[in-house]
């Protein structure tokens, strides 16, 4: 527990202060040399009297009972209509209302949410309501023992902007359409990358195509850019478009990411 910025005395000191007092001296005496209140060294020393020195660290501010406290039952239905419905604290307080006769405001109900992991609907899992696991992210152990291949298509953009720029059925918009050479079209462009599963260096080039020549010749050109920078040579190739590649793939050291 972070001590209190302004607090006087750390535990030692306090302990010091304790053994002053035991050997006999008012506390009065002792609190004012310390520039502490009376109750305060008191207290201390009747902790440290009952519990040793364990009765001088820093305690918790929080009561021991709270009566105004979220019973379980409610915070269990809670939880329920949360992972059910992925609703927020407003839509499931109107819930609690509607269908259980409960009054519940709508801050409780983000609290208890909180308490419990779930305020955040990037935490849940979509289909199932489940809290997600923490992330595991595989690496293999040395560079170039598996590099990972992918295509990126993505439309161009017409010169002066399309038609999220100009408007819908625009002339500006038409005349967009018009500056693609040949078909009157602007077309797509078609990103190739190549990263090295262990160092996460990327290589990437804009290409007019996917086709297998084009492919090709970008992984040559992969091959010679990470010879370049000491990744050589390699051994395993994996293509998004592998389902589920062979099992010679899947021999990597797993890390917590």
């Amino acid at each position: 527990m972070t001590r209190h910025r302004n607090a006087p005395l750390t535990p030692e000191g306090r302990r010091r202060l304790c053994v002053r007092v035991d050997s006999g001296r008012p506390i009065a005496h002792v609190a004012a040399e310390a520039n502490v209140s009376r109750r305060c060294l008191a207290k201390w020393y009747a902790r440290w009297r009952r519990h040793g020195d364990a009765g001088l660290l820093d305690r918790s501010s929080r009561p021991g009972r709270s009566p105004t406290t979220t019973p379980d039952e409610v915070a269990d239905l809670i939880e329920a209509l949360r992972r059910q419905t992925k609703h927020g604290p407003v839509r499931i307080a109107e819930a609690l209302a509607r269908h259980h006769g409960l009054t519940v405001a709508p801050a409780t109900i983000h609290r208890v949410l909180a308490r419990r992991g779930l305020n955040r609907l990037r935490d849940l899992d979509p289909p199932t309501g489940e809290s997600l696991r923490a992330v595991v992210r595989y690496e293999h152990e040395r560079a170039g023992d598996l590099v990972h291949v992918d295509v990126k298509k993505l439309g161009r953009i017409p010169a002066g902007g399309g038609w999220r720029m100009h408007g819908v059925g625009t002339d500006g918009a038409r005349a967009s359409k018009r500056i693609g050479a040949g078909t009157g079209r602007v077309g797509y462009l078609y990103l190739h990358s190549a990263v090295d599963d262990y160092s996460r260096l990327a290589y990437t080039e804009a290409l007019d195509d996917e086709k297998a020549d084009t492919a090709a010749g970008f992984w040559l050109r992969a091959v010679a850019f990470f010879a370049e920078h000491g990744i050589t040579p390699i051994h395993r190739v994996r293509h998004r478009h592998q389902a589920q590649a062979h099992p010679s793939l899947h021999a990597p050291h797993q890390r917590q990411g």
